[in-house]
């Protein structure tokens, strides 16, 4: 059965992106180090800590489905057609995609599901037994909300944005998450994941 894990880049005081969507230094340690880091299919490549590389790249290379929502979809033109990171992705939207973006892209791997329960099912069925990569944000927040999400995965920067897009979108309550089972120091980045237990 596929596993579900929520992940993004955050601040330290747990924002994604400010609120314009804009990262502003979340993304720098992308490219502060020696080693080359590479996303597949998209072929974007950037340099990291060798440290980094060694967490990131396996964690990358294992995901099969990215669920993202319709305003990350907007905010990024649907990556022109090639997921960021796995062979497929779905579109959480109560609205069809732009039909000259569909005539641009006529081979992209992207499918659309209704609601965040429907698009993680749908993944979780393209992914088979792989690992289903939701981004945080509005989305991910409902899938954790809704106990969707098995695993979470936060790339924390030293950086204190002091607004913008939460890491758990509206998510509300308590959730208390064991210890960290990887915790990995990179260059200006701190690596951590968390396996939810049921």
């Amino acid at each position: 059965m596929a596993r579900v894990v929520i992940q993004a880049v955050v601040s330290v005081d747990g924002y994604i992106a400010y609120p314009d969507d804009t990262v502003g230094p979340l993304f720098d340690w992308y490219f502060n180090g020696d080693t080359e880091l590479s996303a597949r299919p998209s072929g974007w490549t950037f340099n990291v800590s060798r440290t980094s590389a060694a967490y990131v790249q396996p964690f990358w290379d294992a995901i099969d489905v990215t669920v993202i929502g319709r305003h990350l979809f907007d905010t990024t033109n649907g990556w022109d057609g090639k997921p960021a990171a796995g062979e497929q992705l779905v579109v959480v939207t109560h609205r069809p995609l732009p039909q000259e973006w569909l005539a641009d892209h006529p081979d992209a791997p992207f499918h659309t599901a209704d609601s965040v329960e429907a698009g993680i099912a749908l993944a979780k069925k393209l992914a088979g037994d792989g690992l289903v990569a939701v981004t945080a944000g509005d989305v991910g927040g409902q899938a954790f909300s809704a106990g969707l999400v098995d695993e979470v995965a936060m790339d924390v920067v030293p950086v204190v944005m002091g607004e913008g897009v939460r890491f758990f979108g509206g998510h509300t309550g308590t959730v208390l998450l064991d210890d960290p089972d990887q915790v990995v120091q990179g260059d200006r980045v701190l690596h951590l994941h968390y396996t939810i237990k049921r």
